[in-house]
């Protein structure tokens, strides 16, 4: 894994000039600056963490760091400024100043390299919780006088597994839709954060992936759609916990997706000057062998360096995620516009599935279902030589419940559509 990261990452160092990348890091700092029941500040000291950061970031490198779970106090925020980030002869680290409407002690936060960007704006959608902070920002691509618009949405989600939890979270995520859709809130978007989920098929996830306005809907990069938790299928995505004992930290083991970077369809194809690096996304120590285990069991974790697993077992129960993106006017888009794959289908479906697609130009596509587990229930590959294409799929093997509908183009531009079997 660290090898394919390599490689990508020199590749994305060869492109044209008029390139670049930007590398985006989301992190749940575990209760940064915040003590409380079992976390103390022997146990969750936030000068020891901040050390255990600096040791991170400097591993990843990322552009935009954005956290959760960080004190209200600014003076928290500031100490990862100036002890984690703008140390060592680096100094162009800076950060957001979100509003918190919703009055938590614990907040949402953005870190940016000023040198590549700067922030605009920064808005919230205050919640029953925590607020969802909105950071509005602009990219300067190397050589070229234009903006390039970014906007990271950054939310910590209701935590539990109770009905009234997952209705919490839903409400959380239709706020934030609501809120998209009246803005007209097109172009350039990520949304990132601890989102507390178990399954894609709580009424939260449903909202971003299949909001009623398509243009505002998000997307998983990695398209691994189901249910996360304790199910091993998912064990290279598991973000929580990375204990299996402790005080402060969560415990039980890697065997939930918690922690998300999802994306605007402008990025997955590129067509407003920001395209996401297929096979970027990762979460810092996760090597797949540690299912229901801590990082550092046995097998020994190599993924990332020792002192780097050290301080991720030391900072959090988390574990942060990474994504990268190519940033610029050339990004081979031209073809590539925003909707390339239209489908439409009846739901629910019966004994077969009737699918009519439209494309913009002859194309291969694959079409899979997979059900809530993540596994591959159908796969199909189709040459489509005319704009419009009706396809009839047999579906009489599926059981009554609800799948996820994928269909990917040969850019990788990828739809997702829930799928109920009658």
């Amino acid at each position: 894994m660290k090898l394919k990261f390599f490689v990508l990452f020199l590749l994305a160092g060869h492109v044209a000039c008029s390139q670049d990348t930007l590398r985006i890091m989301q992190y749940n700092l575990l209760m940064f600056g915040n003590n409380f029941s079992s976390c103390n500040q022997s146990n969750n000291s936030y000068i020891t963490k901040t050390s255990n950061l600096k040791t991170i970031v400097n591993y990843v490198k990322p552009d935009i760091l954005l956290v959760n779970e960080i004190n209200e106090s600014t003076l928290y925020h500031d100490y990862i400024l100036t002890h984690a980030l703008n140390v060592d002869g680096v100094n162009y680290w800076e950060r957001g100043n979100p509003p918190n409407y919703s009055n938590s002690d614990i907040v949402n936060e953005i870190y940016f390299n000023s040198n590549k960007l700067s922030l605009t704006s920064n808005v919230a959608i205050e919640t029953n919780v925590r607020d969802i902070d909105i950071f509005k920002m602009k990219f300067y691509t190397t050589g070229q006088p234009a903006q390039v618009d970014l906007n990271c949405v950054v939310a910590h989600l209701k935590a539990g597994n109770e009905t009234s939890d997952e209705n919490e979270r839903a409400n959380e995520t239709n706020k934030l839709m609501n809120y998209l859709h009246n803005a007209s809130a097109t172009g350039n978007y990520t949304f990132s954060g601890d989102f507390n989920l178990y399954t894609a098929a709580e009424q939260a996830f449903q909202n971003l992936l299949f909001y009623s306005d398509q243009s505002i809907r998000f997307y998983d990069p990695v398209n691994k759609v189901g249910d996360w938790n304790n199910n091993s299928y998912y064990a290279d995505y598991h973000t929580q916990s990375t204990h299996t004992s402790g005080d402060c930290a969560s415990t039980g083991g890697l065997d939930d997706r918690f922690d998300f970077i999802l994306v605007s369809d402008e990025i997955m194809n590129g067509s407003t000057n920001m395209k996401y690096i297929t096979g970027s996304y990762r979460a810092i120590g996760q090597d797949g062998e540690h299912f229901n285990s801590s990082i550092n069991s046995s097998p020994q974790n190599t993924s990332v360096p020792a002192d780097v697993l050290e301080a991720l077992y030391d900072l959090s129960d988390h574990l942060p995620i990474v994504m990268e993106m190519l940033v610029g006017n050339d990004l081979g888009t031209e073809n590539i516009t925003a909707g390339p794959i239209t489908v439409t289908f009846q739901n629910p479906v019966q004994e077969q599935l009737n699918l009519q697609i439209a494309t913009k130009e002859p194309d291969i596509l694959s079409v899979e279902i997979h059900n809530l587990q993540g596994k591959t229930m159908m796969s199909e590959h189709f040459v489509v030589n005319e704009a419009s294409v009706f396809l009839i799929l047999p579906v009489s093997h599926l059981k009554s419940g609800v799948y996820f509908l994928t269909i990917t183009d040969s850019r990788n531009f990828l739809v997702t559509k829930k799928l109920i079997r009658q």
